[in-house]
Formats: structure tokens, C-alpha cells, sequence
């Protein structure tokens, strides 16, 4: 018997876990998958069909508990490992979450203990499933609690608030499970995040896991046991990572048994009211633009054309750090004396399966929509904004209450269309809101992080920016090279792509970063060496710099208060490059052989020090340089 959502945790590949649930995959359908089955689902990666299939017929081979002829011991020998193990243990940034059910005490003593194991079960299965969706991984079960890694064993540049939003929505779930009467289910939840060693093997079996050796679990255990019923409580080093993304409660410096010196502890209220990745990052101030003049000159032109009528679309590419929000904020900021109506559409990793995922929430954030309105007010605010549509769409109202999931009652007549024709009419609407929004003027459009846009909001777009062409619109679309955009061939759009900095702009940034003043050359020099270019390095670098002690401030500019030393990576971008590492399959292994050489070497040592076969190093150190990680 398969639970299929603990199996794709797994097997490593959580991600899956709301497309299998959605299109009813269970245990008896899993066995009978084809690759066109996994095609028509929408697993788009040759690579993980090919895993999901190895795994199912691995499932398929396995032999029943009472099978005669084999023993227990064989077809154990049989099943393969739900993962690959590592080479060595690695260093790593995790954050780590515990969640405790409260009350567990009471409810034993109050429940039959079948009941109790049913109900923890249950509790059980609800984290593991919310885990999976934000691609984390359950470390162990402790009686009723759950410890849960985010950063191990795959990384995300965003790790620390995945955690956040899990925790966010393990207490909702958990509050909603199914429990005797007069029992309602509560847990405290508590992260942090810090470098631990982690991958060697303890145990055998069932209990076998990978541990974690570090400070970062047992304070993530102690932090837990601050937070009061149904709340999340983070350290310091998770507030900062998570940044602005939501919003806190102070709980100052507090002392927790085991943990050298007071912590500072911040409880999660919510989601904050930025809009997207960039508005999050930047509620602190944002550093002068450097290097970017002629890009934003681009933009400007274009948006001359568009205003003559000539509807225009830039596609703006760029890796992650290169400031491609940077470059649209100052290009708005270039149009103050006049800014036009701007419609602004994010993408997010959370929600790539959730469709008009961008759309929903531009609607919610344009008509005001908070999630306390009650219903009767949501269909006032959209009524409000609808109010030209309705003429020429008499079903927008409902059609778009039924997007944002609002009940519309006796306000608006009831669909009466079936699914396919409700999804087409909704998209001639979201297509037609565009049109009216132009009428009264130019119309800015901006599409960011399209790589992670879901497939119907991408038919969406599609029509916009092929409807814009005679239309007094700028559409501009931003992403990362992994994602290829259909519309390059399209004669009113222009491709911009953002290279890194070169040394002289490094430096610029620098001081800019560092408030005007002067910091000695050698740090300088080994902040341009470690950032590469990449202006959101170059900024967090120097930050971290400046905060480490190790400077001062004397007569306008920053002095070496003892000699100099290397400096680490900051944890604000150690998330972002063991994601890019881990995206690299097998050339990861080379990257981590040829980081013990050092930042310099030749092909002949790291070819006599690799296990790896030259065929393969070869490859491996081609996949890095296009990954950027090498030059």
C-alpha cells in the first residue's frame, strides 16, 4: 500500500504532490502511469519522468509482505533508498522547523488510544502534505511533533520563507482536521536557520535518517517552545532571511536553556502587503542604480514609441541578482513628472500549478480586496472596478467573482456554461480589462518573474501582448534564461539582457553601498573578486562587511580595525547559490572538488583529483561555465 504523497517526498520530488492530488492519482491509479500519462499531467522534465517511472516500477517489482519464497530480509534488499546518498556529508545553510501539538498530554488521557493514534496520524499526514508543497522535507517524527528541514536535500534560494509560509499554513490546516467533539487541534511552531553538517546516515531500516549536526535544530527546538498556541516564532537569522515578506510581532532578546546568550525572537503575524519579491527586499532603501543607464535610455524610447500608439514589448532577461526589478524601478522613476497607470502581474515559485494565479491577485490588490471583507463588500470593491467592463460584459461580474473565489448570491445571475467555456470567457475579460484601461491613456504592463507564471496565465499574456500591438500599451516582461518566451519573434518586441558589472561599476555600487565612504582597496578588491559582477552580491557582501566589526569609521571613510582576513559568504546569498549547486545533477560534485583546489585552477589537477571519468569532467565543467559558476 502507497501513501502517494509520502512517496514523492521520497523520492524526492514533492513538487508533484497537488498535480497528483488534483488529477485523483491514488495508490491503485500510480501503478499504471505511462510516460504519456506523466506528459498529459504535465510533468514537463525528461528527467523526473524518468524518475517518477523508475520509482513506480521499483513499487510495481517490490514483492507483498506475505509473498512466499522470499523473505522479509530480501525484499528489503530489494526496495530501493527513497534517496541517493550524498558522497560526504555537506556543509549547509537549513532552516529548521519543529511543530509541537498542544495538549498532546490531555488528549491521551481523554482519547481511547486508537482514537489518539488516528487523530495523530492524521496530524501527521496534514504537515507532511503542506511540507511537500513548499518542496521541504520531514526529518523525523517525534511522537506529536514534526521536525522538518527546508535547504536539505535540495535547496531553494528562498528557504527560510518557504519555512515561514509552511508554518503559516500547517497551523491553518491542522485547526481544520477532523478531531472528537469539544476538541479543537492547536500547534506552536519555531524556526531557525543557521550552517550545520549535514547527510551522514544514523540508524538502519525504518529509522534511518540523515542528521543535521549543528546549533540550528536544538534552537529551532528551544524557539518552539516560546511560541504560544496556533503561532510561529522565529529567530533572528530566519527574520532577516525572510525579510519583508510578512509582517511581525517584536518579542525581543529572550533566554533559551541551552542557547548560549539571549536570542532575539520575532512572532509571524501574516503575509505583509508587499507585492512582489523586489517590493519585499527593497522596503529598507534602495541603493543608487549603477550601469544601468543605457538600459533604462532603452525602456525610455520605447515608451515613446508606445505612446504614439506603437503598442511595444521589451523581454528583459537576466539571472537572479543582475537587478532586472532594479532596472524597471528606475525607468518608472523616470516617468514621475507623468506616470501613467501601471497593471503589475507577478510570478511566484509558490503558485507555478495555480492558474491565473498573477491575475487573481493584481484584481484583489487593484479593488482593495482584503481576505477580512466580508462577502458583500469583495463584490463591491470589484463591481467598483468592473464598472466599464459590465457594458460590454455583462457576465464580468461574476465571472471574475468566481476567479477570486468570492460567492456572488442574488448579486449576479448564475454561470450557466460549462468549465471550459467559463475558463475562455474569463480570459476574453482579463484580455478586454487591458483594452478599456488603454482607452483613457498609454498603459504600462509589467509581467515580472514570468519563469514562474502558470500555463493558463501564460495564455493569457499571450493574447495581451499580441492585442497591444496597435494599442498604446508597454508590455514588459522579465525573467530568467531558463525560461524561453514565445513572443521574441513578434515585430514589435525588443530583447534586453542584463550583463554583469563591470569592475569600475563594481566599485561605484560599492561605495554606494557603503553610504558614499571610502572602504580600504583590499576589501574592495575581494568584494569585486567575490561578487562577480552580480550587483545584488556586490550589495549584500558589502553589507555584510560593513556589519561585521572588522571596520571603522574615521574621517569620512572605513579603516581595517585588525588585519585582513577573508570574508564569508553572508546568509543572504548562501540560500541562492546552493540552489544554483543543486540544480547542477553530477557537475555539482565537480564544483565542490574544485572549490578545495581554490577560486584559481588548471584542468590537470582537478582532472587528477576527480573521481569522476574525463568524459564526464569535461561536460560537468562546460555545465558550469554555463551556469555562470565558472569562468
Amino acid at each position: 500500500m502507497v501513501d502517494v504523497t509520502r512517496w514523492l517526498n521520497e523520492i524526492g520530488l514533492p513538487q508533484y504532490v497537488e498535480l497528483f492530488r488534483a488529477n485523483n492519482i491514488d495508490r491503485d491509479v500510480l501503478s499504471s502511469l505511462t510516460v504519456e500519462d506523466l506528459k498529459e499531467l504535465g510533468v514537463a522534465s525528461l528527467g523526473h519522468r524518468k524518475k517518477l517511472l523508475a520509482a513506480i516500477a521499483s513499487l510495481t517489482d517490490a514483492p507483498a509482505a506475505g509473498q512466499a519464497g522470499r523473505s522479509a530480509p530480501e525484499a528489503e534488499s530489494r526496495r530501493p533508498s527513497p534517496l541517493p546518498p550524498p558522497i560526504d556529508a555537506e556543509r549547509r545553510q537549513l532552516t529548521v522547523m519543529f511543530c509541537d501539538l498542544v495538549g498532546s498530554t490531555p488528549l491521551a488521557a481523554s482519547l481511547d488510544p486508537e482514537d489518539l493514534r488516528d487523530l495523530v496520524r492524521a496530524y501527521h499526514a496534514c504537515c507532511a502534505d503542506i511540507v511537500g508543497k513548499f518542496d521541504g522535507s520531514v526529518a523525523q517524527y517525534l511522537g506529536d511533533g514534526v521536525m522538518v528541514r527546508f535547504g536539505y536535500p535540495r535547496a531553494h534560494e528562498d528557504d527560510a520563507e518557504r519555512a515561514v509560509r509552511c508554518g503559516l499554513d500547517m497551523i491553518k490546516a491542522v485547526g481544520e482536521l477532523s478531531a472528537p467533539k469539544g476538541i479543537t487541534l492547536e500547534v506552536r511552531i519555531g524556526l531557525a536557520t543557521g550552517i550545520v553538517v549535514v547527510g551522514d546516515q544514523l540508524g538502519s531500516g525504518p529509522t534511518q535518517e540523515r542528521a543535521a549536526v549543528g546549533e540550528t535544530p536544538n534552537l529551532a527546538a528551544r524557539v518552539q517552545a516560546v511560541a504560544a498556541p496556533n503561532s510561529l516564532v522565529v529567530s533572528e537569522s530566519t527574520w532577516r532571511l525572510a525579510g519583508s515578506a510578512f509582517d511581525y510581532d517584536d518579542l525581543g532578546p529572550r533566554e533559551l536553556k541551552g542557547i548560549p546568550g539571549a536570542v532575539r525572537l520575532w512572532r509571524v503575524v501574516g503575509e505583509s502587503s508587499a507585492r512582489g519579491r523586489f517590493d519585499a527586499r527593497s522596503v529598507k532603501g534602495l541603493t543608487p542604480l549603477v550601469g544601468r543607464a543605457e538600459e533604462v535610455a532603452l525602456l525610455r524610447q520605447r515608451w515613446e514609441y508606445a505612446k504614439g500608439g506603437d503598442g511595444q514589448l521589451v523581454l528583459l532577461s537576466a539571472p537572479a541578482g543582475l537587478g532586472k526589478s532594479r532596472v524597471i524601478q528606475a525607468f518608472r522613476e523616470s516617468l514621475a513628472d507623468a506616470p501613467p497607470p501601471c497593471l503589475q502581474f507577478f510570478g511566484s515559485p509558490f503558485h507555478t500549478n495555480s492558474a491565473f494565479h498573477p491575475f487573481i491577485r493584481q484584481l484583489e490588490w487593484a479593488a482593495g480586496i482584503t481576505r477580512s471583507d466580508p462577502p458583500a463588500g469583495k463584490i463591491g470593491k470589484l463591481e467598483a472596478i468592473l464598472e466599464d467592463a459590465t457594458e460590454s460584459t455583462p457576465d464580468a461580474v461574476p465571472l471574475m467573482a468566481s476567479l477570486l473565489s468570492i460567492p456572488f448570491g442574488e448579486r449576479c445571475p448564475p454561470l450557466q456554461i460549462n468549465e471550459h467555456v467559463q475558463k475562455q470567457r474569463t480570459m476574453e475579460v482579463l484580455e478586454e480589462q487591458l483594452v478599456l484601461s488603454a482607452r483613457g491613456g498609454p498603459v504600462l504592463v509589467l509581467f515580472e518573474d514570468a519563469h514562474w507564471i502558470d500555463a493558463t496565465s501564460l495564455e493569457v499574456m499571450n493574447g495581451i501582448i499580441r492585442r497591444v500591438v496597435d494599442l498604446p500599451v508597454m508590455v514588459i516582461v522579465n525573467y530568467r534564461p531558463e525560461f524561453t518566451p514565445p513572443w521574441s519573434d513578434l515585430g514589435h518586441s525588443t530583447m534586453l539582457r542584463l550583463n554583469h558589472l563591470g569592475r569600475r561599476q563594481a566599485v561605484d555600487l560599492i561605495r554606494s553601498a557603503a553610504h558614499g565612504k571610502a572602504l580600504p582597496e583590499a576589501i574592495v578588491a575581494q568584494i569585486v573578486e567575490k561578487s562577480q559582477g552580480v550587483p545584488l552580491f556586490v550589495e549584500e557582501i558589502t553589507r555584510s562587511v560593513l556589519e561585521s566589526g572588522d571596520l571603522e569609521e574615521h574621517e569620512g571613510r572605513y579603516v581595517l580595525r585588525q588585519s585582513i582576513r577573508e570574508f564569508a559568504i553572508p546568509p543572504t546569498l548562501q540560500e541562492s547559490l546552493i540552489a544554483r549547486l543543486d540544480r547542477l545533477g553530477s557537475a555539482k560534485d565537480v564544483a565542490l572538488t574544485a572549490s578545495i583546489i581554490g577560486r584559481e585552477f588548471a584542468y590537470e589537477v582537478i582532472e587528477a583529483i576527480s573521481p569522476v571519468p574525463p568524459a564526464i569532467l569535461q561536460v560537468a565543467l562546460e555545465q558550469l561555465v554555463q551556469s555562470d559558476l565558472l569562468e
